[in-house]
């Protein structure tokens, strides 16, 4: 059976994104060298170039691969009030498990602070989730899964704000990231526990 030149091609790609992820999980984005990826992969940096011409465009890829590692966490099936306490306790527990991607999003949100060529690319993301979040909590109020009077464009703001704030190392303390999700959950009325009481 023969491997399609296409298949091949998008292996190579996802081998040079992940590299560049681990570089920058490891080193910062100061320590990320394309000629590094490259070698790294077993390429030269001709052929990264070919598939990434310039820089933004690697971290561009590198970001997408992270928030394709989030979107892992939105539960497809349920109420939307139980996708949000699924996709919070998710989050959290993604970031546990896999720290260099919260060192991967901590270290380009700092530096797209000072950077004119990542800061659009770290918008265009956070626009991306603050639709998405939006869109759910919307739901939930419709549903009657969260109170009426909460703001939802607000509220998607706020939980962004938090579930980036666990990607900071003086977050990585677990019981300081939990007791940030308990309360939220807890102001959201999403917390485990009332929505087993609700239940019955």
């Amino acid at each position: 059976m023969t491997v399609s030149r296409q298949s091949v091609s998008e292996k190579r790609r996802q081998e040079l994104v992940l590299a560049a992820y681990r570089e920058i999980a490891a080193r910062g984005f100061e320590g990320l060298r394309t000629r590094e990826v490259a070698a790294e992969v077993g390429v030269n940096i001709a052929t990264l170039h070919y598939y990434f011409p310039t820089k933004e465009s690697l971290i561009r890829a590198v970001l997408d691969h992270a928030m394709n590692r989030f979107r892992t966490t939105l539960a497809p099936h349920g109420s939307p009030t139980d996708q949000l306490r699924i996709y919070l306790r998710s989050v959290r527990t993604l970031l546990v498990e896999e720290p260099e991607l919260g060192a991967v999003m901590a270290e380009l949100a700092l530096r797209s602070v000072r950077d004119r060529s990542i800061g659009p690319i770290m918008n265009e993301m956070y626009d991306l989730w603050h639709v998405t979040l939006r869109g759910l909590l919307r739901r939930a109020v419709r549903e009657g899964g969260l109170r009426p009077e909460l703001d939802s464009d607000a509220v998607a703001a706020l939980i962004i704000a938090t579930l980036t704030s666990l990607t900071l190392p003086v977050m990585a303390d677990a019981r300081r990231g939990d007791r940030a999700l308990r309360q939220l959950e807890t102001w959201l009325g999403v917390s485990p526990r009332r929505a087993a009481v609700s239940s019955n």
